[in-house]
């Protein structure tokens, strides 16, 4: 495996040819770690995942086989994105004053954040990159809030079967 980062300071929004590098070398035992969990020649998995290949990409089944692998959230938005979509992996936090404090300054940041984008809202001409930082920001305000209520589903499941 190379150790040179072909995707160096990419930013958290990637395209899905970036993301699906970025899993493979980000994955734990890198790209020649997840081509033997899949059970697969290291050499075409490192092509296919190559950031500037053409020729070469994941088929459907492979590109299921390295998300199940690596759970990578930024190929996740990668994959959903496109479809103006939001992936949420169920992982309950327990709904605590603290978890509820932690919601509220997420909001006021991106709050602070979206008011930093008046240029944009002012003349009415956005960037793609100011909306695609927007959207990621609330789209990672939505994954939080939902963990929280499933924290809550299951202190009260857990209540009523304890």
């Amino acid at each position: 495996m190379s150790r040179i980062d072909l995707l160096p300071d990419a930013g958290p929004v990637l395209a899905l040819r970036q993301a699906l590098y970025r899993a493979g070398r980000d994955y734990h035992g890198g790209i020649t770690k997840l081509a033997f969990d899949m059970v697969m020649d290291v050499d075409a998995l490192q092509k296919k995942l190559h950031p500037t290949e053409e020729r070469r990409w994941p088929s459907p089944d492979e590109i299921e086989e390295i998300v199940r692998w690596t759970a990578d959230p930024r190929l996740l938005d990668a994959l959903v994105r496109p479809a103006g979509a939001v992936w949420y992996r169920p992982e309950p936090v327990p709904a605590t004053n603290e978890a509820l404090q932690a919601v509220a300054k997420l909001l006021e940041e991106s709050s602070e954040f979206v008011g930093s984008l008046h240029e944009g809202a002012a003349d009415n001409v956005w960037t793609a990159g100011e909306v695609v930082d927007l959207e990621q920001r609330g789209m990672d305000v939505i994954r939080q809030v939902l963990a929280i209520m499933a924290g809550a589903r299951q202190a009260m499941e857990d209540e009523a079967h304890g």
